[in-house]
């Protein structure tokens, strides 16, 4: 494992993938590391699984509404912090598990776009953290994607309707989870917090529902203040930093 205090320099990676839930995932969970690789250089891709279509409090909101709107706040929110390209697997938001069909179609992915460096879900609840962060979509699309890093993308005997589609096997490097504030990677975010916030004003439907609304910009500098405390930086995010 890396130390949380190594010096504000990360990693060059020429290509990253972060595999998300929903809508707004990558950008909550990394969105100041992500600018942060994609201003070093890496062309970094999101996949995101669901459509998306519990992400609102409105019982009457037609489901291909919010998925459109959704998709819309991510796509905006993406281009604030350097994303080069997004997949929208098209999942039943809420409806995940980790089976084969989803690890499939994240091999797919990463055999497209071949990433050195994955970003995922935490595969399994954390009981002391916040229950947002353990939300059943998160925990199914960890350990699908944990799977189809190792072995499945990989391996050229796993899922070779891949190899006649034109899919070769692919070897991941590194993968970086979000963790809260107990990671044991931390990662500068000084220079990018400011765009995190702004990609993550895009996501209107998430932090400004009517009736619960929320001050997102005050919670996340706080929570990403008390992380840069553990090495010195003013901000920072916090991961567990597995090599593959």
């Amino acid at each position: 494992m890396a130390n949380a205090r190594a010096n504000g320099r990360i990693p060059k990676f020429q290509r990253v993938m972060v595999v998300s839930a929903h809508p707004d995932d990558p950008d909550f969970g990394a969105g100041g590391a992500i600018a942060r690789l994609a201003d070093g250089g890496a062309e970094v891709t999101y996949v995101i699984v669901t459509d998306g279509r519990q992400g609102g409090e409105d019982p009457r909101q037609k489901d291909a509404e919010l998925i459109a709107v959704r998709k819309k706040e991510q796509r905006a929110a993406a281009k604030v912090l350097g994303v080069k390209n997004i997949e929208f697997l098209g999942y039943k938001d809420g409806h995940l598990a980790p089976d084969l069909k989803l690890r499939r179609d994240i091999v797919r992915e990463i055999r497209k776009y071949k990433p050195e460096l994955v970003i995922t879900h935490i595969p399994g609840r954390v009981l002391d953290a916040p229950m947002g962060g353990s939300h059943p979509d998160h925990l199914a699309v960890g350990e699908a994607t944990m799977a189809a890093v190792y072995p499945d993308s990989r391996n050229p005997r796993a899922f070779r309707s891949l190899l006649r589609q034109g899919y070769e096997p692919h070897e991941v490097k590194e993968v970086w989870i979000p963790f809260w504030t107990m990671g044991d990677y931390l990662v500068d975010i000084t220079p990018t917090l400011d765009r995190k916030i702004a990609a993550l004003r895009k996501h209107k439907s998430q932090v400004a529902k009517p009736g619960r609304e929320w001050d997102f910009e005050k919670f996340m500098r706080k929570r990403h203040r008390d992380v840069g405390k553990k090495a010195g930086y003013q901000y920072a995010e916090s991961f567990k930093r597995i090599t593959v």
